[in-house]
């Protein structure tokens, strides 16, 4: 755990740094300062509007006790062990069996389950997907998830900014600079962004077995989502992928670029993880 919180505190350094590089060798001191506002300006409207954007993509809906006396049941007890307070439950009607978690912070904190998912796991195992949810709103990732994708998308923005309003004297990069900025900066903030989003993975894994105390479930559930989403995933449009980065596992039919731009570690590395600490050696 202070492994995995040390390698997200310096990849958003990382990532603040090269923001304000760019904003600087764009427009030297007066760039650096629009970078950071325009930063902390998208970093709150993604904080803020998360959940909504994210249960509005899975056409997710609250569910009352009545409906899910199950699901109450085991989000409760895991609360009450993590002394956190009652997260909503909503249910999307989506056949692939996932689930994410979302809101603020542990008071607005929102977890969505599928259909799917309801209908493939036991309880043991629906328990270890939930500890691994819950870890991550106790653990404020949604926070830092959103300050890493607005840092990302600024450093997009600028290097788009400084192709077309880049110039060749000392204060700017020039066109040949712009380029290397429009090109390697958006690369470089989505390589960071994806290695924080791994990162967190595992630490909500390892947060999650702690409040369960049974890594064996978890791993037994992420074994049986995998397979489901091969079987049935999800359509990657602009839509879902607002929910998809925040799920359990990857929705979609995985990264086809290669591991660095990938949202989630693989489940064959979770799942090993997972063995371990019950004790199992390979």
């Amino acid at each position: 755990m202070h492994h995995n919180r040390l390698r997200t505190a310096v990849l958003l350094g990382a990532l603040s740094s090269l923001l304000l590089v760019a904003g600087a060798w764009l427009g030297g001191g007066t760039g650096a300062r629009i970078a950071v506002v325009a930063a902390l300006a998208v970093s709150g409207v993604s904080y803020f509007c998360a959940d909504r954007i994210a249960l509005s993509a899975m056409r997710a809906r609250p569910v009352a006790e009545v409906e899910q006396p199950g699901l109450y049941r085991v989000v409760r007890e895991l609360c009450t062990e993590a002394r956190a307070p009652m997260p909503r439950l909503y249910v999307s009607p989506t056949m692939q069996p996932n689930a994410f978690a979302t809101g603020r912070n542990p008071r607005d904190g929102v977890v969505c389950v599928t259909h799917g998912l309801l209908g493939l796991l036991d309880e043991r195992e629906l328990k270890g997907v939930l500890g691994h949810e819950l870890s991550h709103i106790h653990n404020r990732d949604i926070l830092i998830s959103s300050v890493a994708g607005a840092l990302a998308t600024m450093i997009t923005y600028f290097g788009y900014a400084g192709l077309f309003f880049g110039s060749d004297d000392d204060e700017g990069p020039g066109f040949l600079g712009a380029i290397l900025v429009m090109i390697l900066g958006p690369v470089a903030a989505a390589m960071i962004q994806m290695a924080i989003a791994r990162s967190r993975e595992f630490a909500a894994d390892d947060a999650g077995v702690r409040l369960t105390g049974d890594p064996l479930a978890l791993a037994s559930a992420l074994r049986k989502i995998e397979m489901e989403v091969r079987r049935l995933p999800l359509p990657e449009n602009g839509r879902l992928a607002s929910a998809g980065h925040m799920m359990i596992v990857n929705p979609f039919r995985g990264a086809r670029i290669g591991r660095l731009f990938a949202t989630h570690p693989p489940v064959a590395a979770r799942i090993a993880r997972l063995e371990r600490m019950a004790g199992y050696r390979r």
